[in-house]
């Protein structure tokens, strides 16, 4: 599990295949790698990989085809600027929100433009993610945890203060980018938990009728 709170910015020195999928080599920047151990988790742009390397300043994970496909990675080149968040301990501050690494989705900016000291980006997601995103609730954009400013549709919009810029690869970030999003996993456990016995059943979101049996409409 991570925070959402982006503890350095590394690089990718390395892509590999390795047997139809995919071995990478990330140099980790000014993460503080002291203390962690083969097998940790480590957020590279909100996906949660498994250290199975380490360096004194990089670390090396595999990437499952799964994981390739659904997410930026299959994007990346040797040189691209990726956020990383070292898994959570018992005395990590809860400075975002919970965070898992499964990216949901991938989203496009559509839209960016200075408030004052800030940045503000439109996202546009996919059509079945919008669902999970409301108004001053919490998404992870590239492993960030950010609050969403106002919903239109399938797009949200979030301001991006100058620390959070100057920390991360979102000053990077133009119209067009592509970037993973998460969203709060508690939206995706109360859909579950709305669906009662019938979330036994094979498939089926969330239906007015279903809204309407859990008491959410008259």
């Amino acid at each position: 599990m991570f925070t959402g709170i982006i503890l350095a910015i590394g690089k990718i020195s390395a892509i590999e295949r390795k047997s139809g999928d995919f071995r990478l080599k990330i140099d980790t920047g000014k993460l503080p790698l002291t203390g962690t151990q083969l097998g940790d988790s480590i957020a590279v742009n909100g996906v949660c990989l498994t250290a199975i390397e380490l360096g004194a300043r990089h670390f090396c994970a595999d990437v499952s085809n799964e994981t390739w496909e659904r997410t930026t990675l299959s994007r990346v080149t040797v040189g691209t600027p990726v956020n990383l968040e070292l898994a959570l301990t018992p005395s990590t501050r809860m400075g975002g929100h919970i965070v898992s690494g499964h990216v949901d989705g991938i989203g496009k900016i559509i839209g960016r433009k200075p408030d004052a000291r800030s940045v503000r980006f439109t996202v546009q997601v996919p059509v079945e993610l919008a669902k999970y995103i409301a108004e001053k609730g919490s998404i992870c954009i590239n492993g960030i945890s950010l609050t969403v400013n106002e919903v239109d549709g399938a797009t949200f919009g979030v301001n991006i203060v100058p620390h959070t810029l100057q920390e991360t690869t979102l000053d990077d970030a133009v119209v067009g980018s592509l970037v993973n999003l998460e969203v709060d996993i508690l939206a995706r456990y109360m859909e579950r938990l709305m669906k009662g016995e019938a979330a036994a059943q094979p498939c089926g979101g969330v239906t007015e009728d279903l809204l309407k049996r859990s008491g959410f409409l008259g």
